[in-house]
C-alpha cells in the first residue's frame, strides 16, 4: 500500500520516543529494566538505543543507558518539527481528497 513505510516509520519512531522518554525519566536505566518498563522485547530496546546513541540523544554509561548531550536541543526543536510534518500530513490529505 502506500502509506505503508510511512506508517513503519511513525511506529519505529514512536518507540524511539518512548524510550527516549524512559531513559530521560528513569535513566540510569539497563536493557532488560527498560524492556520491563516499556513492555517492549529486548531486541527492539536494544535497535532504539543504538539509533537513540547514533543520534546523541542517549549515551551508556556503566549502570545503564543515560540522556545524551543533544536531548535539550531535540526538546527544544521537537514541537516544530511536529507542527512542519502536521503541515505536510495536511497538504497530503488535502491533495488525497481532491482525486
Amino acid at each position: 500500500m502506500l502509506f505503508d513505510q510511512i506508517e513503519r516509520e511513525m511506529d519505529l519512531s514512536e518507540r524511539h520516543l518512548v524510550v527516549l522518554k524512559t531513559v530521560i525519566e528513569k535513566g540510569p536505566i539497563g536493557i532488560l529494566k527498560l524492556a520491563e518498563e516499556t513492555g517492549m522485547a529486548t531486541h527492539k530496546v536494544r535497535y532504539s538505543l543504538r539509533v537513540l546513541e547514533q543520534e546523541q540523544l542517549i549515551k551508556p554509561s556503566i549502570q545503564g543507558a543515560i540522556a545524551g548531550p543533544a536531548v535539550d536541543e531535540f526538546l527544544k526543536d521537537f514541537e516544530n518539527e511536529m507542527t512542519r510534518l502536521q503541515k505536510m500530513t495536511a497538504i497530503i490529505l488535502q491533495v488525497g481528497r481532491s482525486i
